[in-house]
């Protein structure tokens, strides 16, 4: 890989252009495309002004899976508080996901997922469908058809245990003792990722109470053999990671049944503190769905009522998380994401050509600058010195503040041109401060925490639901080393060894990573503009790399694509249909690449003015971002947006820095 920040010397030069100017007989084509893209990014402007809240900020959409729908229907059911209007309509929903063969996927066109069409189904019944309806048959006997329920991951199992339909002695023990480790002892809390954590925390309480409620009707029909649901399967071999912890397992089995009472007691007690301390403003937990519903039920076993004030304002929250759609259909999401949709609704609009003080955008950094978490949170646990800042992905979210969250609201903020300069200026340092002090000893930068990068987590049995650590990305660090760009730092030693991180982390191909979204197109995406922002020539060969690899992955139709099993199958990098973000993400790392004028950027252009809406919108039903790579898929509705508009608005005025767009400090 490429070891020093310029191609020949080792010095950051300045940028330069990378394509020549347009030959005569490109001109009036050219200037056909300009209009067309001047005309396309008003009506997209006029269009994501109309969307703003009345407060200042942004929220689309979060659209995940059925899993979210199904366990709603379950806590419902466990916790006695099912009604028939939220039953019909998530019974709906889910029941209009259902593929012609019988399954679910987890994401738009994605294949048949075990876990989801065992949930989705089980919700169904909930839901009065009969085991004998043809759509239910079609879904039991693909289920059989994939090894049943024995087949399906953990957290599906623990759901199904909490009703008699799994055997508890059948699951991976989750001691709460767990809560006791200190912070260097490995698989302690804190070494799993924020998300894993939150959720671990209170399964530790049900897995040692292990819940069974009355089933409501038998699932036979799931099993491959309903005399024997569960078939014995071999160990692997005791010199593997995972033949050690599958012995470890079965040693905290027969812990559980010779556990001191009072050991256990103190350690569900401590459990319980440590998730009422978190527990946010609005009742959630963590700003995401899956903590707030495990948290609920934990509480409920240790004997606080529904009508507690803490169970009252969980409830409570879990509604929130809750889209009704004009069909009477609800979905669930899995998380709110307005902090960060926001920050990018301001960015594309500033780059659109939008005045720095108009007041949407000053109204959008008012909320913003609110928005600022000013308390420590659990990433002071590795961090215990750094003064708090910065910003989370939720309204309300406080404990588990972002690191690209920060980094991009810190980009939208310089783009306003705010009444109160001095306010936006303290936010800004604050947050910086925050974001450098987060940096990981590898250089880099991931989403929530530093150094969490410990390998045992992901060993463990009962972790099979997607990651659960979070090191760090190239998407994330190359956000921070853009921001720190743009504040005047890209000379600052820390800034430069993101760079050097990002620099070995480019693939052969010339692409990078996508941790946060999908996959290599969003990888280069991010990292070109912030590379070319630190001041890398456009000629620099990690940039031109980029290039070519961009350039030989564009569709024929001017558009880019990248399916979801990019993560696991090669054939998919850089491969899929054409979609309004993905496109956006291609043309940013081209345009910052010196490459206006090229045919690759032209047909790109070209093709978001094509097949945007006569409302200023774009259709977008593929999944383009990323909860746990492959595991867990995101359609943000609100990318089919902001990222087109940004591609646009930076095509028709430029590049932020030189087009005045942003304000660089120190300069």
């Amino acid at each position: 890989m490429t070891a020093t920040t310029d191609g020949s010397t080792g010095a950051v030069g300045p940028r330069a252009a990378a394509a020549s100017e347009p030959t005569d007989t490109t001109t009036a084509a050219a200037g056909d495309l300009l209009v067309a893209a001047r005309r396309a990014t008003a009506r997209s402007v006029e269009h994501l002004l109309g969307q703003q809240d009345a407060q200042g900020w942004w929220k689309g959409d979060l659209e995940t899976n059925v899993t979210m729908d199904a366990e709603d229907l379950l806590l419902r059911q466990f916790l006695g508080v099912q009604d028939p209007r939220t039953t019909e309509a998530a019974g709906l929903f889910i029941r209009g996901q259902q593929r012609a063969d019988g399954t679910w996927a987890t994401f738009y066109g994605g294949p048949p997922e075990l876990s989801a069409t065992i949930e989705a189904y089980v919700a169904l019944r909930l839901a009065g469908d009969s085991p004998d309806d043809p759509h239910m048959k079609r879904a039991a006997t693909w289920v059989r058809e994939q090894g049943g329920i024995a087949a399906a991951r953990v957290f599906t199992r623990i759901w199904l245990a909490l009703f008699g339909w799994w055997k508890w002695d059948d699951l991976p023990q989750l001691p709460p003792e767990l809560i006791f480790f200190p912070k260097w002892f490995p698989l302690n809390i804190y070494d799993f990722g924020c998300w894993a954590r939150q959720t671990i925390v209170p399964l530790t309480i049900v897995s040692a109470k292990r819940p069974v409620r009355p089933a409501p009707f038998p699932l036979d029909e799931l099993h491959t053999d309903a005399g024997a649901p569960n078939p014995v399967k071999p160990l692997a071999s005791v010199a593997s990671w995972d033949g050690m912890f599958q012995r470890l397992d079965k040693l905290l089995h027969a812990y559980h049944k010779v556990a001191p009472r009072r050991v256990r007691r103190t350690a569900m007690n401590a459990a319980a503190r440590w998730i009422i301390e978190r527990q946010e403003n609005d009742g959630a937990w963590g700003g995401i769905q899956p903590p707030a519903v495990y948290s609920v039920i934990a509480l409920h076993l240790l004997g606080y009522d529904l009508d507690h004030p803490i169970m009252r304002a969980g409830l409570e929250s879990l509604d929130r998380f809750a889209v009704w759609r004009e069909d009477g259909a609800r979905m669930i999401e899995a998380c709110q994401s307005p902090v960060w949709d926001t920050c990018l609704a301001t960015i594309a609009l500033a780059d659109a050509g939008l005045s720095p003080d108009h007041p949407a955008l000053v109204k959008a950094a008012d909320w913003m600058i609110a928005e600022e978490i000013s308390r420590p949170g659990d990433w002071a646990v590795r961090r215990p010195e750094l003064a708090p800042g910065g910003w989370a992905f939720e309204f309300h979210n406080d404990n588990y503040p972002d690191i690209d969250d920060t980094a991009e609201v810190i980009l939208a903020l310089r783009r306003v041109r705010h009444p109160a300069p001095a306010r936006l200026d303290a936010a800004v340092e604050r947050g910086t401060r925050w974001t450098l002090g987060m940096q990981s000893r590898n250089g880099a930068w991931a989403a929530f925490d530093a150094d969490n990068t410990s390998p045992f987590p992901n060993r463990m049995p009962f972790c099979d639901f997607g990651e659960v650590i979070d090191p760090p990305s190239a998407d994330v660090t190359a956000h921070v080393v853009e921001m720190l760009a743009y504040e005047g730092m890209a000379q600052h030693p820390d800034t430069r060894r993101g760079i050097e991180w990002l620099l070995a982390e480019q693939e052969a191909s010339g692409a990078w990573f996508g941790r946060w979204g999908v996959n290599y197109v969003y990888g280069t995406g991010s990292v070109v503009p912030a590379l070319t922002a630190a001041g890398l020539p456009v000629t620099h060969p990690a940039i031109r790399r980029a290039v070519r690899w961009l350039e030989s992955v564009q569709n024929d139709d001017g558009g880019w694509g990248e399916d979801l099993r990019s993560y696991r199958e090669e054939k998919w990098i850089g491969h899929g249909a054409s979609t309004a973000s993905q496109t956006a993400w291609a043309l940013l790392a081209l345009l910052a690449a010196g490459g206006r004028e090229s045919a690759a950027v032209e047909r790109g252009v070209a093709w978001l003015a094509e097949t945007q809406r006569e409302d200023g919108s774009w259709d977008e039903p593929y999944f383009t971002g990323t909860g746990f790579p492959w595991d867990f898929s995101i359609n943000y509705h609100l990318y089919r947006q902001v990222f087109p508009l940004t591609a646009l608005g930076r095509y028709v005025n430029g590049e932020p820095l030189a087009s005045g767009a942003i304000s660089r400090k120190g300069s």
